[in-house]
């Protein structure tokens, strides 16, 4: 399988951060299973035209948040918890969405709320650690 990843380095969104939630977003899609190999940091990277860095940062911000796991032989691969994280997330989305268009809300003030409540503090212990992945464009 050929991984579609785009950078837009004249975009105002990091380059590892357009790595990272795409990928999200492909696992999310399950164009990306358990167990499939992402391709190596230096040939991704001489594929979209970035520093090695630049991957090594996208792939260890999706290794800390359970999506991928890296390993000596086999590489980077998706991991067993990622995508059933994802699919309960979407499903809450998803409800959410039907929600707030019966109550005839327009799509930006849908994503004007979601904004506001990832702004609202969270109290402690609430939020776990990479949370984040479930709201790949909120950072």
């Amino acid at each position: 399988m050929t991984l579609q990843i785009e950078v837009d380095l004249t975009a105002g969104v990091p380059p590892y951060e357009q790595i990272r939630s795409q990928i999200v977003a492909h696992v999310s899609a399950e164009r990306l299973r358990v167990g499939d190999r992402l391709p190596t940091i230096r040939a991704l990277a001489a594929d979209l035209g970035v520093a090695a860095g630049t991957v090594a940062r996208a792939y260890r911000e999706l290794e800390q948040v359970g999506v991928v796991t890296t390993r000596r032989r086999s590489g980077t691969v998706v991991a067993a918890g990622a995508v059933a994280a994802d699919i309960l997330a979407r499903q809450a989305a998803s409800a959410f969405v039907a929600t707030v268009r019966a109550a005839r809300l327009t799509d930006d003030a849908i994503v004007d709320l979601v904004r506001g409540a990832l702004l609202e503090p969270t109290p402690a212990g609430d939020r776990q650690e990479g949370s984040e992945v479930a709201h790949p464009d909120a950072r």
